[in-house]
């Protein structure tokens, strides 16, 4: 059982952590028992938010738009972090989307987790469900800003306080830390050729985007680019190609 850790909480643009980007860090370190440091972050992701997450999390475009990139910051997220273990509801989700963001700028990240959702699934009746909100509201605890990054780490630290105060005597095995065995692929900085010829594609099919060429993997480039073509062919061989640094229309 342990009184020491880091209480992370990120918000994303989705749910997979190969194609979707972080917004938001929240990481809380708690020191027995005790909140001595944060680290709190709005993220750039380089790409407009569907109205979905605007509505689930109040973030905005205009908030990010000068907030500093994943690739700028992940080394102090981890500097922060230490050897201190992970405390999050669901934390493999956070520890996905940080991962594999260390993982592609060749940094190591392997962390040692408790998890309060796989505690409340031992816990709670069966008929409760079991996200950080409910489980909250179940052992009533106070949750201020519910799906923003500082407020859902908060409520998963008093939550998992609260659960410790419970049980900890009883079943202390529940609140053992154990390995996040989370393996990712270093996602390649896209070519130049790459991105050319996204672009030959784009204006030779009138296609606006809104996400940053500049800032996408070679990979995410290689899904648009068999997308596109899929769905709108490929590019003649009369089509004039766009030339280096030409926008696109």
């Amino acid at each position: 059982m342990t009184d020491s850790y880091i209480a992370l909480d990120l918000e994303t643009t989705g749910l997979e952590p190969k194609k979707e980007k972080i917004t938001e860090i929240a990481a809380l370190k708690v020191e027995h028992g005790q909140i001595t440091g944060r680290f709190v972050t709005l993220v750039n992701p380089k790409r407009p938010l569907t109205e979905r997450v605007v509505e689930l999390t109040g973030i905005t475009d205009d908030m990010l738009k000068d907030a500093p990139v994943i690739e700028d910051i992940i080394g102090e997220v981890l500097e922060f972090i230490g050897n201190l273990p992970l405390l999050g509801h669901n934390i493999r989700f956070d520890y996905s989307f940080l991962k594999q963001a260390a993982v592609n700028q060749k940094m190591e990240f392997e962390c040692e987790a408790v998890d309060t959702l796989k505690v409340c699934r031992k816990l709670m009746p069966e008929q409760e469900k079991k996200n950080l909100g409910n489980a909250c509201t179940y052992y009533k605890i106070e949750q201020p800003l519910a799906h923003r990054a500082e407020a859902d780490a908060l409520s998963a630290h008093f939550l998992y306080q609260k659960l410790v105060a419970l049980y900890g005597e009883e079943q202390p095995e529940l609140f053992v830390t154990t390995p996040l065995n989370c393996r990712m692929k270093r996602q390649q900085p896209a070519t130049k050729r790459q991105k050319e010829y996204l672009q030959d594609l784009l204006k030779c099919h009138r296609i606006d985007i809104t996400v940053e060429i500049d800032h996408m993997s070679g990979n995410e480039i290689s899904r648009m680019i068999d997308k596109i073509i899929f769905q709108y062919g490929r590019i003649p061989e009369n089509h004039p190609p766009v030339r280096t640094g030409e926008a696109t229309e």
